[in-house]
């Protein structure tokens, strides 16, 4: 592999070891390196380099300002897009620093237990993408207005993403998806545009136009000969409201849709909601046979307390404890306490962000329910669904 055109630096305070790593570069063929030996004089050289830099080789425990950071700067500037971290501190503080530079939307490339060598340095080298970015970029500005423009001109649409079943393979359901076909900027997601609908009188209107598209497309795929569960996202504001089961039941209704086939996914964050009409629209949802999804779970900080109060029929477990579980035995143990809990209430699991061959085995082996990422599908537009389907089916 080539690596002429990388532009990299080497962060370590110690003198002799930092030479060996700009040596190990150099036999690789890096040629654009920098050095340094804290974490205050990197910032500088790489804002003074003559070229990008694309990677930062960074000690963890360093005097002065420290590698951790020294990785927060790194994202918060823009200054790199990848990071390799170089350490021989426990394993579990490794792995808190490697999700920490991942939720600043850095690509952690691996981190090098030291010593350093030149094999070490070639196979995380080696999975530098030229044209990575940070995985969370800056949402594009967007204003209630706009908002309010988008929903009148109709562009906001359900991108619709398959689920199967792990044993079985058989398509398992559908979620439905947030997209706004922004006539100037593209193709928005959710986090571009939900979090200011919230803060406006806004969320109601996109809610209903997510569950009017979503229920629709439902009754479509039926006449189509597809009739699979569909799972639909609630904004926790827009449950906040006093009539919310009675609507979506009327809605469903309307379509002659099947409570039974609808699945309705909330967060766990809606302690901080007005409980009070939550729990009441959702106990009433429930009742008239519509399935409730706690969503993410395990990211928020009252699990327990939700699942003993909620008559949730479904486990979602966040894609944050599926990516890395497999190399990562804290994340094994995680995976596995979350499904034996979630089989021990009778709620069926579903695994969320599965992207390797690795994770849909170890999930697999751990007796998960149903398995959703874009190792299975990538979200897509409704239409596309039943030939997906179709090639899907084929192919098992």
């Amino acid at each position: 592999m080539d690596f002429h055109n990388l532009g990299l630096i080497v962060v370590e305070d110690h003198d002799f070891q930092r030479q060996v790593a700009l040596s190990f570069l150099a036999q690789l063929g890096v040629r654009q390196v920098i050095e340094a030996a804290d974490g205050r004089e990197a910032l500088d050289k790489i804002r003074g380099a003559p070229w990008p830099v694309d990677v930062a080789l960074c000690d963890l425990d360093m005097p002065g300002m420290d590698g951790v950071q020294f990785i927060r700067h790194l994202a918060e500037d823009q200054l790199v897009t990848s990071v390799i971290l170089q350490s021989g501190l426990e394993t579990q503080l490794i792995a808190s620093v490697e999700g920490m530079a991942r939720a600043h939307g850095l690509t952690v490339l691996g981190t090098i237990e030291k010593p350093v060598t030149a094999q070490k340095l070639y196979n995380l080298l080696s999975r530098y993408k030229p044209s990575a970015t940070p995985r969370k970029v800056q949402p594009p500005a967007v204003m209630p207005e706009d908002i309010r423009h988008g929903l009148a001109e109709n562009e906001f649409v359900a991108y619709y993403q398959p689920k199967v079943e792990f044993q079985t393979l058989k398509l398992a359901g559908v979620e439905a998806l947030a997209r706004w076909r922004h006539k100037e900027k593209g193709l928005l997601m959710p986090a571009s545009f939900i979090e200011v609908a919230e803060r406006s009188d806004l969320i109601d209107a996109l809610t209903m136009r997510m569950l009017e598209t979503a229920f629709a497309q439902h009754k479509a795929w039926a006449e189509r000969g597809l009739v699979t569960p569909m799972a639909v996202n609630l904004s926790l504001a827009y449950l906040g409201q006093t009539n919310v089961a009675d609507v979506i039941f009327g809605l469903a209704t309307r379509l002659g849709l099947s409570p039974k086939m609808i699945t309705l996914e909330v967060t766990e964050s809606l302690v901080t909601t007005n409980l009070t009409y939550v729990l009441e629209n959702l106990a009433r949802l429930r009742m008239r046979g519509f399935g409730i999804s706690i969503d993410d779970y395990g990211t928020g900080f009252s699990s327990m307390q939700q699942l003993s109060r909620i008559p949730f029929t479904e486990l979602k477990i966040d894609q944050s404890f599926v990516t890395g579980a497999t190399n990562r035995p804290n994340l094994r143990v995680i995976l596995e306490s979350s499904l034996q809990l979630a089989h021990k209430l009778g709620l069926r699991a579903v695994a969320e962000g599965i992207e390797k061959d690795e994770e849909w085995a170890l999930l697999k082996s751990l007796d998960c329910d149903v398995a959703q990422g874009y190792f299975i599908a990538r979200p897509m537009p409704g239409e596309a669904v039943p030939d997906w389907n179709t090639t899907w089916s084929a192919q098992k």
